[in-house]
């Protein structure tokens, strides 16, 4: 079974789009994968041949970013974490990330839990069995979820319970978007949109913002600002058993139906705060707000 993560915004048609607004500006589009999906980076006021050391460059990051974050390449340090239950000498950004997310899981009072790996295995496995896990399975996965067993610092990281992992679907793509976008900015660069899963706007496009269209057909012009969504329907593991990609950390089934966006200034905090937001019930949104989120419901 191959899933491929959720890919619910778009450039609004960004070539096109490129094309039309510039005005004889000349507009750079790079085109590959990041974490496993496609990825786009334009860049507004130079040609392609004017580009392609900034696209090598790129390809060079999100190739480094892989080597961390993937769950599908067996030699990736987050694959060696879930496998050994420690990770020495974790690189930086890993350990950035992981500071993120563990801000983002106190936020959202543990809404936002990447230890719900376990849960999605179970539900995975059950479904390549053609059938739904049963609740004893369900209740051991349970017992492995939570980021309060994740402890980490410059020497190592460490999940305190053999059989615990994590994934990073629910930020790292986020996270990717805005080391991209750190990137060009490195590069004196400053009308970009970057989208390595998750969207992120830097500056303007021949003067109006970037044009980004949401799940519900509705078009934003984002400058200088990220946009992510979710949907626990988006990326099904099983269609016809109703399994879904999003599992709530307490084991619950009352998920948010249909899509739901966050926008922040960092593309990680909205993407954390789109997978959060599949799980808080209403009353709990305005977490989000606390760490300067808006949310848009498509």
């Amino acid at each position: 079974m191959t899933l491929t993560r959720r890919r619910f915004l778009t450039l609004a048609g960004a070539t096109c789009a490129a094309t039309r607004l510039t005005a004889g500006t000349p507009v750079a589009v790079w085109r590959g994968t990041a974490l496993g999906a496609g990825a786009q980076v334009v860049l507004s006021g130079l040609s392609e041949d004017e580009a392609t050391p900034i696209f090598r460059a790129i390809e060079a990051e999100l190739s480094r970013i892989e080597g961390l974050f993937s769950l599908y390449r067996a030699d990736s340090a987050l694959s060696r974490l879930n496998r050994d239950g420690v990770l020495h000498a974790p690189d930086p950004d890993m350990l950035a990330l992981l500071s993120l997310a563990r801000e983002m899981y106190h936020a959202t009072e543990g809404a936002f839990d990447p230890t719900v790996q376990p849960l999605f295995a179970v539900h995975a496995k059950a479904a390549a069995l053609g059938r739904t896990a049963w609740p004893d399975e369900i209740a051991a996965a349970q017992d492995l979820v939570g980021f309060d067993r994740v402890t980490m610092d410059e020497s190592s990281v460490r999940l305190r319970r053999s059989g615990m992992a994590l994934t990073l679907n629910g930020i790292a793509q986020g996270y990717a978007t805005d080391r991209l976008s750190g990137l060009m900015r490195r590069q004196g660069l400053h009308d970009v949109m970057v989208n390595a899963g998750e969207i992120r706007a830097m500056g303007r496009l021949n003067g109006q913002g970037w044009p980004v269209r949401l799940p519900s057909g509705r078009s934003l012009a984002l400058t200088d600002r990220a946009v992510a969504t979710s949907d626990a329907a988006g990326t099904m593991i099983a269609a016809s058993l109703g399994v879904g990609h999003i599992f709530a950390p307490n084991g619950g089934t009352g998920l948010r139906a249909g899509p739901i966006s966050a926008l922040h200034d960092s593309a990680a905090v909205a993407d954390a705060a789109s997978t959060a937001a599949v799980v808080l019930p209403d009353d709990r949104l305005h977490l989000l707000g606390k760490v300067g989120v808006d949310l848009l419901r498509a």
